[in-house]
């Protein structure tokens, strides 16, 4: 059984996912709001997911942001099209920050650093392993 976290956005849904042991969170893709039903059933088929982690944009005395709205409605559309799953709603702040200091020390050539997709993806990473270090410490 896997997470799969989504750091959602209204251009791209950077999703990360666990090993089936659930000890590593990885980048999994990033993919375009329009796609991410076709995406999600299609990994469904060939993956067992128990929960999903979705990142909870929040403004800094902790009051939703503008961007909440879509989340809403995201998470929403999840519980109906996949009832069997838990979903988990995780502070995401600063994540963007911390994915894009991460690919910037990385190493990794200037031109696959200025990717934007993959900031959404190591962003997706991030909130699945605050989740996780969340859960172990419990």
């Amino acid at each position: 059984m896997r997470i799969v976290a989504f750091d959602y956005g209204t251009k791209r849904i950077g999703i990360a996912v666990t090993d089936p042991m659930k000890l590593i969170a990885t980048p999994l893709a990033t993919v375009h709001p329009k796609d991410i039903w076709t995406f999600l059933d299609n990994y469904i088929k060939d993956e067992d997911v128990e929960t999903f982690v979705v990142g909870k944009p929040l403004q800094m005395d902790g009051t939703a942001s503008q961007s909440a709205q879509h989340i809403v409605g995201f998470i929403r559309k999840l519980k109906k099209v996949y009832p069997g799953i838990q979903i988990i709603e995780i502070d995401e702040r600063f994540t963007s920050k911390i994915a894009s200091r991460v690919i910037a020390e990385s190493g990794l050539k200037k031109s696959k650093r200025q990717e934007k997709g993959l900031v959404d993806s190591v962003a997706a990473t991030i909130i699945l392993q605050t989740y996780m270090e969340i859960k172990t410490s419990m």
